[in-house]
């Protein structure tokens, strides 16, 4: 989609006239725009909330490309990485492991790990041991799901630590007229 050159101001005088058109004229508006007639279910606020959109859209661009491929993936139901979503290029990660030091950038790509980029960090972690591993456990960035022994031991002990509750409604009644 060619953008528009126009600035900052023009776009939002633009959109406002939008809002206060007839459900006519935004029809109209809508058959300019996308070549088409709008869809019978959409109403007069949505038909100008995607027109104000498609307007900001030619005029600053639309989405990046990553963002439309993670909004095609979650269409098809996938559900979305977690990890690459918390985790940004230039991040790096540490883990020793049998007295060796080993080093992860994040980069775009995935992960880079003794000069090669890998798609997961489970393929570096097994690597790395041998073994199959969840990578990001294996890096320190997932919890166990089960709270360990020493979890358990201390909120036991903020529990004791805690004021007793006194059992209070915290509802009272009044007297009189009320």
């Amino acid at each position: 989609m060619a953008k528009r050159t126009t600035d900052g101001a023009a776009v939002e005088a633009e959109v406002d006239q939008i809002r206060s058109l007839g459900v006519d004229a935004i029809r109209a508006r809508w058959r300019e725009l996308f070549g088409a007639v709008p869809p019978k279910g959409l109403t007069k606020h949505i038909i100008s909330r995607m027109i104000a959109y498609r307007i900001q859209e030619e005029t600053f661009g639309g989405f990046a490309r990553e963002t439309v491929k993670l909004l095609d993936r979650l269409a098809r139901g996938e559900k979305p990485n977690e990890l690459n979503r918390r985790l940004k290029a230039g991040t790096v990660l540490v883990r020793e492991y049998n007295g060796e030091r080993h080093t992860v950038t994040v980069v775009p790509d995935g992960f880079l790990w003794r000069d090669t980029t890998y798609s997961s960090l489970s393929i570096i972690a097994q690597t790395i041991t041998g073994t199959k591993w969840n990578g990001p456990r294996f890096f320190g960035l997932r919890v166990p799901r089960h709270p360990t022994n020493a979890d358990a031991a201390a909120e036991s002990w903020s529990q004791k630590l805690k004021p007793a509750k006194r059992n209070r409604s915290s509802v009272r009644a009044r007297g009189g007229n009320g």
